[in-house]
């Protein structure tokens, strides 16, 4: 045998054999074909396969983190708002993601858009800006129940960032103005409620014992004195004056019994 003849047998063999060696990494399977007849997924590691026989697809079954586009959405209280948002998947079975759908990936990506604006446009502006992480319970129990026949496993979806007219901004900055000067009015009515009611107790009280008014009238000119003023006027309490008249008038009366 001629030595052209063994080096064509030699590299022959070295093709078929690296054509039937067949290795995958840890986060891959290989999902193979026998004469188009599905056989199953193997993998991780080193295998072997047929050549011109058996055929190969490699499946990544790593989390992938895909952005969802812009979507304008019209929600239940007509308001029109554009939202985007980021989705977590992963194939959990590597046959269905090769055999149920052509792309599993571009198929997620539609299936999430389409999503996106049916679940939002059920929901109001107030729980879009507010209930957030609801709504990405919410999305993410979809999709993940529309994906799972093509053997995708969705983890996590999450709102990004909304998107508002500006003419809304402003609607929505004078709205929460609004409801800031309700808050503190009702804050300055109750305080005053407040003071009303001590102010009440404190002349109930007054009015029980007459000379706590004249203790709080020497109190009064005690911090009236500690200014610097050069002149001071002040009016007498009658109160004061009177106690003085009695005073007197029991004086006048017992000089007169004296004689």
């Amino acid at each position: 045998m001629s030595p052209i003849v063994i080096g064509v047998i030699v590299l022959a063999v070295v093709i078929l054999i690296s054509m039937a060696v067949k290795i995958v990494a840890e986060y891959q399977r290989g999902v193979i074909f026998r004469l188009g007849r599905l056989i199953g997924a193997k993998g991780p590691g080193l295998f072997l396969i047929i050549p011109f026989v058996d055929r190969m697809v490699k499946v990544d079954l790593r989390v992938v983190t895909m952005d969802v586009p812009s979507q304008e959405v019209i929600t239940k209280d007509n308001v029109t708002v554009r939202v985007n948002a980021v989705v977590y998947f992963r194939v959990v079975d590597p046959e269905a993601s090769v055999v149920k759908v052509l792309d599993h990936i571009r198929a997620t990506s539609q299936v999430s858009q389409t999503t996106l604006r049916s679940v939002l446009g059920q929901s109001e502006l107030d729980d879009l800006l507010t209930q957030r992480e609801r709504l990405n319970q919410r999305l993410q129990q979809t999709i993940d129940e529309l994906t799972d026949p093509w053997g995708i496993k969705v983890s996590i979806v999450e709102i990004k960032e909304v998107e508002l007219a500006e003419a809304m901004k402003r609607t929505m900055a004078a709205q929460a103005e609004a409801e800031r000067d309700r808050r503190a009015k009702i804050i300055h009515a109750e305080g005053e409620l407040q003071a009303s009611e001590k102010l009440a107790q404190a002349g109930a009280v007054i009015a029980k014992e007459p000379v706590t008014l004249q203790l709080r009238y020497l109190q009064t000119l005690t911090e009236i004195a500690s200014e610097r003023n050069s002149t001071l006027i002040f009016p007498l309490p009658i109160d004061l004056i009177n106690m003085f008249m009695k005073k007197s008038e029991s004086a006048q009366s017992g000089e007169k019994t004296t004689k």
